[in-house]
């Protein structure tokens, strides 16, 4: 009798466990049949995902969505339109006199760098004239050194800077860009890149040894044009030895250098794609040298204006986002007709910090 009913509780509990493996297996079974039709279930177009429908119009926008998130890479900040010099050819003419607070300047700049921004290239105008080089060189210092930006760059015509600038604030530039569109003063007199009897070469070589002295990358950008297309530059751009020689074609930009509301009258100034080619050809030989051309320079820049606006110049002309300081860059960014893959392809990202240039000072 004792041995049927411990057969009995042996055979009652082999079941109990059998039951509860089975309901186990079940559950597991469940459990990957949904996670896999929640899987198809996403990728469905017109079904269920979670408590909505996900339409194949839905991801289309998500998808948009995410290509016009840009990130600012490198921003060139024009923080005032004064300038001292009457180039004939400027396309950002002094409309206004307009100049950020600097404390405001430097809250767009940190926003900015939490969007993304690597570069900031500092221009005007000419930038150095504001209050005697002193507001740029703030701005400098705080992007170097609060913000710790990888490379900080300053486009003038050079006729502001003084040496005790490089003294206080050179240690936080990586490179000083200056315009020189000929090595001929004569010509430089006739485009309007002069200031009285001043030489605009002269100055240029002393600029270029003190970025030697204080350790700052050298750059040279010249704008060609009809009054320079036939210069022969080489011999002087070698002796000068940049680290860039960016070559522009003349650009015309409606409401700046060509129109009726402009301030400058471009068009004598314009060549064509042939004689631009022509140029870059004599001066194939040149290492340094970086071409951009109307096409590759219209909409590969990210420009903010004096009041921290993007501005679209895809049609020609430069048409204002909303203030950074307003909404924000990411809003702010979806206005400014910025082609990134322009960007990438005309070389927009390069070696821009000094301290991995290698350079022998």
């Amino acid at each position: 009798m004792r041995y049927w009913s411990g057969l009995k509780m042996k055979f009652s509990s082999a079941l109990v466990s059998l039951r509860l493996l089975l309901q186990l297996c079940i559950r597991t079974v469940h459990d990957i049949s949904a996670s896999l039709f929640s899987t198809v279930w996403y990728w469905t177009p017109g079904v269920c995902r979670g408590a909505s429908v996900v339409s194949t119009a839905d991801r289309e926008v998500d998808q948009k969505e995410v290509q016009n998130v840009m990130t600012p890479t490198s921003v060139n900040y024009h923080f005032t339109r004064k300038c001292n010099y009457k180039c004939g050819f400027c396309f950002h003419t002094a409309k206004t006199s307009f100049v950020l607070p600097l404390e405001e300047a430097k809250r767009g700049l940190k926003l900015l760098k939490e969007s993304g921004m690597e570069k900031i290239n500092f221009s005007g105008g000419e930038p150095f004239l504001h209050d005697k080089g002193e507001f740029l060189g703030k701005l400098v210092q705080f992007c170097k050194q609060d913000l710790q930006l990888p490379s900080v760059s300053i486009v003038s015509n050079g006729s502001m800077i003084k040496e005790k600038w490089f003294q206080k604030y050179g240690d936080d530039l990586d490179i000083l860009a200056i315009s020189c569109d000929s090595f001929d003063e004569a010509t430089n007199q006739l485009i309007g890149r002069t200031q009285g009897r001043k030489s605009h070469i002269e100055n240029l070589h002393k600029i270029r040894s003190w970025c030697q002295q204080y350790k700052v990358a050298f750059k040279i950008n010249s704008v060609i044009n009809t009054f320079n297309v036939d210069e022969d530059m080489t011999e002087n751009i070698l002796q000068l030895n940049p680290v860039r020689w960016k070559v522009f074609q003349c650009l015309l930009i409606d409401g700046e250098n060509a129109g009726e509301a402009a301030l400058r009258e471009a068009e004598r100034f314009v060549i064509s794609e042939q004689m631009f080619q022509e140029f870059l050809e004599r001066h194939s030989s040149v290492s340094c040298l970086v071409p951009e051309s109307n096409e590759k320079m219209r909409n590969s820049y990210l420009i903010l204006d004096e009041y921290m606006r993007f501005l679209d110049c895809r049609e020609g002309r430069k048409d204002p986002s909303k203030s950074i300081l307003d909404v924000g860059v990411k809003e702010a960014i979806r206005f400014s007709g910025f082609d990134e893959k322009m960007f990438l392809k005309r070389g927009g990202k390069y070696v821009w910090s000094k301290a991995d240039m290698r350079l022998e000072w």
